[in-house]
């Protein structure tokens, strides 16, 4: 993986001080730096070192006939059909690198050509002859893109901190997200950052900088989005056993894509989706005569779990994917140090901060040199998804008998499962506050600044749920929270020399899922129905009808892990105060650092929100 930058000059030639502060900036990313610059354009890249024997692409990919300058972060996927298409010789295309097949689609194609790749990717491309800046993005968001405009010049990044680096740039936070951090569970949003001149180009859109009509004033920036998840055509009727070998098909397809380059590793938890990527990948590395992947969870090691009434299930299930394909587990406990480094690292800055239960995955995959690590980020909400607003549509569609069905078929009594789906319409987070009073959560008290929050007046909650599978399954896609957590892990792991790769987010999988019936997704009182059955061949039994997600061991070794540093934190907090603070309610902080409130209340979302944005 590489970090890419640019500038955009409207007059005056390219500015060299500015690209400089990004490559600056952007050093983490590996010790090969590549500038290229022309006139009002520069454009700049910061990798590391291709392995002995791996080759590596080109840092910069340029065309004088064509007036072409490219820079890129990409994988492109599905190569032998899009060298078909482009007329690659047979024989050049073990070779070819893939900036260079972006090259030549946009030779054919021009600003359609995001369309025809597959794969995870942001790239620019500086058009002499239309004298035009074209950058896009992937249509999920796996590479980050970030930029500034302002009235004479235009400068993109891979990281925030680069762009912010850029001289007059302004570092100013964008209030609105500030309180959207502080008041919600997930930040969600594809366009802004938390600062007010830092944009983000949105997964599936492309961006052009044009200059200003009539050769004067500020350049003109085009957003346009390529990629239309509303338009996934509806699948084929079909029976199920066909339904699932289709699926498979593309399944394996996105795990193999997205084993090249260097030594894999694997996220385990035991569930459907990182099991299956798990034994997928297993076996087709096996197939190819290469190491089997390292298996990376986030439970701690059983003799160092907190003690439990009885050990977490996640245990034998993981174990169970484990032994059937004979992978090393690697058990990735966060310590209290490491947790100490996440709640100090600044939110706003995705090239700096990581998941506290991801850190030590991180250090434990650099340490063995895993290069490649896969993810199964991305599928609850697409292939594997639970069958979201199924159950509420057939009872608005008077699909009546049908429902009784389902609900006889479930092991909660028939009535109070149908009042669960009546309830839910009538509140959407209705499911969430029945969860919390079976796990005893107190009510939640986000920690933002009152006069804060009558200033700013946080955005309202999230829409109404969707009702219908695929209605809910387009809205998820469209919040912005998937390409928010890659976005992070894209930027630290990178810094470690580890590229996140997500197979159940290629887009053939996600417009397959798209397409599907919703009955594949909930079948009686089973979710996931399409995972379980279409994974008979590949997963343990054991995996593939458990229907429990639940962590505890992991839960508690991160709980005592932030009671151990709360000592720590209050004292540095004492010592400084934070130039945030104005923006965070610090009496209820104070509170929730105690550690006899912070046991009542092991989640603690906002308390680690409001730390993680505070720089002590």
């Amino acid at each position: 993986m590489a970090a890419i930058c640019g500038v955009r000059i409207v007059d005056g030639s390219a500015d060299a001080g500015a690209l400089d502060a990004m490559l600056g900036e952007l050093a983490g990313y590996g010790e090969v730096c590549s500038v290229w610059s022309e006139g009002r354009v520069g454009l700049g890249r910061r990798e590391r070192a291709a392995p002995a024997g791996h080759g590596g692409g080109s840092a910069l990919c340029t065309d004088q006939a064509a007036g072409l300058a490219l820079v890129a972060d990409a994988r492109i996927d599905d190569r032998g059909r899009l060298c078909d298409a482009l007329r690659v010789p047979v024989a050049e295309r073990g070779a070819v690198a893939d900036e260079h097949l972006i090259r030549l689609a946009w030779l054919r194609w021009g600003r359609s050509c995001p369309r025809h790749l597959l794969g995870d990717y942001a790239f620019a491309v500086w058009d002499a002859h239309r004298r035009t800046l074209f950058c896009a993005r992937d249509h999920i968001g796996v590479r980050p893109f970030y930029y500034a405009l302002d009235s004479g010049r235009f400068v993109f990044a891979s990281a925030v901190e680069a762009v912010l680096a850029v001289p007059g740039v302004s570092a100013a936070l964008d209030e609105a997200t500030v309180a959207a951090h502080l008041t919600s569970e997930m930040l969600t949003g594809d366009t802004g950052t938390f600062f007010e001149a830092v944009r983000k180009l949105p997964p599936g859109h492309t961006l052009t900088v044009e200059e200003a009509l009539r050769g004067t004033g500020p350049p003109r920036v085009r957003i346009e989005r390529y990629w239309h998840p509303e338009h996934a055509p509806l699948a084929r009727p079909a029976t199920d056993d066909a339904y699932a070998e289709q699926f498979l098909d593309l399944y394996a397809q996105a795990v193999r894509d997205r084993l090249r380059g260097g030594s894999v590793g694997v996220h385990l938890s035991g569930g459907l989706d990182s099991s299956s990527i798990t034994v997928l990948a297993a076996r087709e590395l096996r197939r190819e005569g290469r190491p089997p992947p390292c298996a990376f969870t986030w439970l701690p090691p059983l003799g160092a779990a907190p003690p439990q009434p009885k050990p977490a299930r996640e245990y034998a299930l993981v174990d169970a994917v484990a032994r059937q394909e004979g992978l090393q587990t690697f058990f990735c406990a966060i310590s209290p140090e490491e947790m100490l480094t996440v709640l100090r690292s600044d939110v706003a800055l995705p090239g700096v901060h990581v998941h506290p239960c991801e850190e030590p995955v991180q250090q434990c995959a650099a340490a063995r040199n895993v290069g490649v690590l896969l993810s199964g980020w991305g599928g609850d909400e697409c292939v594997s998804f639970n069958g979201r607003g199924h159950l509420q549509h057939l009872l608005l569609s008077g699909r009546w008998r049908q429902l009784v069905t389902v609900c006889r078929s479930q092991e909660a009594p028939a009535l109070r499962f149908m009042a669960r789906i009546v309830l839910t319409l009538l509140h959407p987070e209705f499911p969430r506050m029945l969860q919390w009073r079976r796990e005893g959560r107190p009510a939640r008290r986000w920690l933002i600044d009152p006069a804060f929050a009558r200033r700013v007046k946080p955005s309202a909650p999230a829409p109404a749920r969707a009702i219908g599978v695929r209605r809910t399954q387009l809205q998820l896609l469209r919040t912005g929270a998937l390409s928010l957590r890659m976005e992070g892990w894209a930027a630290s792991g990178a810094r470690r020399g580890i590229e996140y790769r997500y197979p159940l987010l290629d887009r053939r999988l996600v417009e397959f899922a798209l397409g599907l019936p919703p009955e594949q997704f909930h079948r009686g009182r089973w979710s996931r129905w399409l995972m379980r059955h279409g994974l008979r061949e590949v997963l343990p039994r054991a995996v593939r009808w458990n229907r429990s997600k639940v962590d505890p061991a992991r839960i508690e070794m991160a709980t005592d892990a932030k009671l151990r540093v709360l000592p720590t934190v209050r004292r540095l907090l004492t010592e400084r105060t934070p130039s945030r603070a104005c923006y965070v309610d610090m009496p209820g902080l104070w509170e929730e650092l105690e550690p006899d409130r912070h046991r009542a209340n092991p989640y603690g979302a906002p308390l680690r929100k409001a730390l993680e944005f505070m720089d002590f």
